[in-house]
């Protein structure tokens, strides 16, 4: 494309990490899990932790094979400050969907 190197064929590299078949399975199984859950749940409040600690409460409105789409609930909101909002209107955006990984939610429970 633009301004890409070219593309050199070499030989294969020795793999420095190969994931256990059992644990691709395990984290197979747990995905679907999840997944079932959230549809099963979906656009109703849920509080969802994740395993790096971060907390998060919304509603649930998609779900895909990988990624877990919340809406937070408002006052929970990361918001976005709008630079060319007029003086005296509200600044911030709230209609936010944060996309979460499955494979990265720890708890979650219903509100």
């Amino acid at each position: 494309m633009y301004n890409q190197p070219a593309v050199v064929q070499t030989a294969p590299k020795e793999a420095i990490y190969k994931m256990d078949p059992a644990m691709v399975q395990s984290l197979h199984n747990m995905k679907q899990q999840i997944h079932g859950l959230c549809q099963e749940h979906m656009n109703r409040p849920v509080r969802v932790q994740t395993i790096h600690g971060q907390t998060f409460e919304g509603h649930i409105v998609h779900i895909d094979a990988v990624i877990m789409y919340l809406k937070p609930m408002q006052g929970h909101v990361r918001s976005f400050f709008n630079p060319i909002g007029a003086f005296g209107q509200q600044a911030a955006f709230n209609n936010i969907i944060l996309p979460l990984v499955l494979y990265e939610l720890l708890v979650i429970s219903l509100l």
